[in-house]
């Protein structure tokens, strides 16, 4: 017994580490478009270093509910392909060990990644979607209070400058100068004499109040201008300007199903967003299912290595995401229902398990 719980440790400790290495390198690279831009707010921008780690911290739940599956399916490839090609899985097999009873770590391994990844699915992608939403109108904020510092030309926003002059420390700040380019067809410059930051949470937008200033603009005529003074004006801000806006909200169940009756189950959209929410459970279980894959896949493919066994479980992936995109396009024909078009996958890779682990039982 006591041999068995060792022999335990020892396959969860093999999987341990080509988890890690690949999870960290999955991260690394989907993560790389934003850390560029997390780079600039930080360096361009001014933005706190605070500000920018929270915003990391909330997207990573979206990043670690893909990477998850694809770092566990790569580590038991990995851990088994170094134990096929070392000979140790021959020498336990020849002590009496069957590959079920070796597979009993893996089986537990796959339970935990299943776990985090539904744990993630359900409960941390809603709440760093709700957050982020707080975050990135706080750093919409802080863009725009960075923008006003004296003397300097400023861009918080894509197509929009601000400038401040220049004054005494000691004195309260007057005029700015605004050069609003985000409308292509209505661009304008905006001189005021006061302003002030304001930021209403409700309406997801931040706003430049301005007093007492002149909007300068042009028509669809080049040969006439347009000036309206004005007393006070609120140049607003949207949420989706901060570059990190929260995903769209999903329609409850009870919403999409009876849009789905009003159009007698033809709507595509309303299809897409029920399959959407059956994969919800569907995507984490297969989590579970590659995990438990790579017995077999990592047994026959043994002298791959680390990095074989890298690329040979995102071909599976791939295999995986083309039986998504196949059942998404049955189910919006309307030739699949959304159930089917969302557990299909998971249940032609189970099917692939349970035969392949049967094969190489009998080998």
């Amino acid at each position: 017994m006591f041999l068995r719980t060792l022999l335990d440790r020892y396959i969860f400790s093999e999987l341990l580490s080509p988890f890690s290495l690949s999870l960290g390198a999955l991260c690394f690279v989907m993560l790389t478009r934003e850390l560029l831009r997390l780079v600039e707010l930080l360096v361009s921008k001014g933005v706190g270093i605070v500000a920018v780690l929270q915003v990391f911290a909330h997207l990573m739940p979206s990043f670690l509910v893909l990477t998850l599956p694809i770092a566990g399916i790569i580590a038991s490839i990995t851990a088994f392909g170094r134990l096929s090609f070392d000979k140790e899985l021959v020498a336990m097999q020849a002590a009496g060990l069957s590959l079920m009873r070796l597979a009993r770590p893996v089986l537990l391994f796959a339970l935990l990644v299943f776990g985090l990844t539904l744990w993630l699915a359900q409960w941390g992608q809603p709440w760093s979607s709700i957050n982020l939403k707080k975050v990135a109108l706080n750093l919409l904020r802080d863009q725009l209070v960075l923008a006003l510092e004296r003397g300097t030309f400023s861009e918080p926003i894509p197509k929009m400058m601000i400038y401040v002059p220049d004054g005494d420390p000691g004195q309260a700040t007057t005029g700015i100068f605004v050069s609003d380019e985000r409308n292509a067809d209505d661009p304008r410059i905006i001189v005021a004499q006061q302003y002030e930051v304001l930021m209403d949470a409700s309406t997801n937008q931040v706003a430049l109040r301005l007093q007492h200033g002149v909007i300068h603009s042009r028509p669809d005529q080049t040969d006439q201008y347009e000036q309206a003074s004005f007393a006070s004006y609120d140049l607003k801000l949207s949420l989706n300007q901060s570059g990190y806006s929260a995903t769209e909200e999903r329609p409850s169940y009870d919403a999409i199903i009876a849009q789905l009756a009003q159009s007698q189950w033809q709507d595509p959209s309303a299809l897409r967003r029920l399959m959407e929410y059956y994969k919800d459970l569907a995507f984490p279980t297969a989590s579970l299912v590659f995990c438990l894959l790579g017995v077999p896949v990592g047994i026959v493919s043994k002298r791959s290595g680390r990095i074989g066994g890298f690329a040979v479980g995102v071909l599976v992936v791939i295999v995986y995401y083309m039986l998504n995109v196949a059942c998404e396009f049955l189910v919006t024909t309307a030739h699949l229902s959304p159930f089917a078009g969302a557990w299909i996958p998971n249940g032609i890779f189970s099917l692939a398990t349970v035969v392949w682990f049967y094969i190489m039982s009998r080998q």
